[in-house]
């Protein structure tokens, strides 16, 4: 004979039990949902930081007090340490800047957000280099960013460096002697 088994009616601490289940099963799911949509948002917004190109602007650099308005004007942007003042061919960009009544204004084409030195010498014979004179000392005018001076030679590039935020932007340099 098979006996057949009903279920009790669910009593209301039985209904009590699973009704705070189903809220804590929910509260979970909630949980797990904020977390995931958190998550799809972080990656959203590296994507995007991935995807846009650092902003980039012109940096003019307004150079007075040279001793003359003969010669140009080079002026050289680097954006590592490696070669700064003295190697050409390590600078980001080169220029050759006229000078008009003792003052030389060079502008850089658009650079990115980053760290830069400028260096800069007054050419007054326009032979297309920095004349030195004994032991390598400048016969003609010089100057880096954030007027930095070396001792005993060049300034380094951490004392020339400077923060350039990749908004157009202008620095004014005094030529040394």
């Amino acid at each position: 004979m098979t006996t057949i088994r009903s279920t009790p009616a669910p009593t209301e601490s039985r209904r009590t039990a699973d009704a705070s289940r189903m809220r804590r099963s929910l509260r979970a799911t909630g949980k797990r949902a904020g977390v995931l949509l958190a998550f799809g948002a972080t990656l959203l917004a590296a994507a995007a930081s991935v995807a846009d190109p650092p902003p980039r602007g012109v940096l003019t650099v307004q150079l007075s007090q040279l001793r003359s308005s003969d010669g140009q004007v080079g002026c050289l942007i680097y954006n590592a340490a490696k070669g700064f003042p003295t190697d050409a061919s390590a600078a980001l960009q080169r220029l050759w800047c006229p000078v008009q009544n003792a003052a030389s204004t060079c502008r850089f084409e658009p650079i990115p957000a980053g760290t830069y030195a400028l260096a800069c010498f007054h050419d007054e014979n326009k032979n297309g280099k920095l004349d030195t004179g004994l032991f390598g000392i400048p016969k003609e005018g010089t100057v880096a960013s954030n007027q930095a001076k070396g001792f005993m030679g060049p300034p380094s590039f951490d004392k020339a460096k400077f923060s350039f935020s990749g908004v157009s932007a202008e620095l004014h340099l005094r030529m040394g002697y």
